[in-house]
């Protein structure tokens, strides 16, 4: 896409998944990529080797494609990490000019015994690990003059409630005003922030219904296209926003989700 050709990008939470797809697309329109992971700190053996074998996949598929590349760890929501993760990605690939802030998770629990910890814990990975990057990247943006693109990778549970998922949706809600907000507070500096949201998607986090057929059908039967999106489709929308041929967009959360948010179960009418 026009405008991608050696240009930086940072992707968190990048080693499987949409993030693996965004980083794999943008080395392939020519893009030098830093692909950032985070391990749990707990260091299980199989969490580690899980990390460790997606983390080479990606990077081998990267590599297939000729531009530079960088594996950088880091937890999002440390701003001494997000610090040392900016300093490798400019220091080892010369700039930084897209940030793509996609790392994320999701705690399942009924709203009234959620505990405070699980809530703390994804709302600091989610948001402020969101926030914490994006406020390095324009820092970075200002400080050489010249504009930047930031993307964040939210959900249709921005604008569509999830129950059991409290965490997530307050998450993802925080997500649609903070690329609102950066959008208009930047603008006028050649900063674009857009966000996509990503429906029912075919990722390892959404492995219990995506390995089951039953489940699968169940989800799908809610998607006015009838089928799950593949981390490749969102790949290719966060590549265009992120491109020239999006110049005059910002502020905008594309839903990428087969129809979704459309109101499905209003496809007849519920009266004559």
């Amino acid at each position: 896409m026009k405008g991608l050709l050696d240009k930086v990008v940072l992707v968190t939470g990048a080693t499987s998944g949409i993030g693996q797809a965004i980083a794999v697309r943008f080395a392939q329109e020519g893009a030098h990529v830093a692909v950032n992971y985070h391990t749990t700190g707990k260091k299980v053996t199989k969490t580690d080797e899980l990390v460790d074998e997606a983390s080479e996949q990606c990077m081998q598929r990267i590599a297939e494609c000729n531009v530079k590349h960088v594996l950088v760890q880091g937890d999002v929501s440390n701003d001494n990490d997000v610090a040392r993760m900016f300093k490798q990605t400019i220091d080892e690939l010369g700039s930084l000019d897209i940030l793509i802030n996609n790392a994320g998770i999701q705690i399942q629990g009924p709203s009234h015994e959620v505990s405070i910890e699980s809530i703390d814990q994804v709302l600091a990975i989610n948001l402020r690990g969101a926030y914490l990057c994006a406020r390095a990247a324009i820092q970075h943006f200002l400080n050489e003059g010249k504009p930047g693109v930031i993307i964040n990778d939210s959900s249709v549970h921005q604008i569509i409630p999830r129950p059991l998922y409290i965490s997530y949706s307050m998450s993802k809600g925080g997500i649609g005003n903070l690329t609102r907000t950066l959008a208009l507070e930047y603008a006028d500096r050649g900063i674009r922030v857009n966000g996509i949201g990503p429906g029912a998607t075919l990722t390892p986090i959404n492995q219990r219904w995506v390995n089951d057929p039953e489940k699968r059908a169940e989800v799908e039967s809610h998607i006015p296209m009838g089928r799950a999106g593949t981390p490749e489709e969102m790949a290719g929308v966060v590549a265009f926003l992120a491109s020239d041929e999006a110049a005059y967009i910002t502020g905008q959360t594309l839903f990428v989700d087969g129809g979704l948010t459309l109101y499905p179960d209003f496809r007849t009418p519920w009266s004559g």
